[in-house]
């Protein structure tokens, strides 16, 4: 079982940068394959990034390919999200998310998340 804590959200004019870290506790951090998901007011969970167990492969959802950057470290159990030429919809709450699944898109095949932090992207 791992809990997962994530921070860096906050409030970003158009055009800006924010990096999310998601802090994992527990055993077999990495084990997992890790994901970010969104979720705006209103919306469905949605995928944004995935990262294999070590690291060396990614996925992304396609508006944000080319703006953001999904790492890891599993020596520090930590996952990041490094965003880049951030828009307005790309305001939600982001969580992130470990399971079993390589690259699943699909919120439910998830087993743990965190409690999100909230990203702000203002016009």
């Amino acid at each position: 079982q791992v809990q997962l804590v994530e921070s860096g959200g906050g409030l970003v004019q158009t055009g800006g940068s924010l990096r999310l870290s998601c802090a994992g506790s527990g055993r077999g951090f990495d084990t997992y394959f890790m994901a970010w998901f969104r979720q705006a007011p209103g919306g469905e969970r949605e995928f944004v990034a995935a990262i294999s167990r070590v690291g060396g492969s990614t996925n992304y959802e396609d508006s944000v390919k080319g703006r953001f950057t999904i790492s890891r470290e599993n020596a520090k159990n930590t996952l990041s999200l490094q965003m880049t030429s951030l828009k307005p919809e790309d305001t939600a709450a982001y969580f992130c998310a470990a399971g079993t699944v390589p690259y699943d898109r699909r919120p439910e095949t998830y087993a743990y998340w965190g409690q999100g932090t909230q990203v702000t992207v203002s016009s």
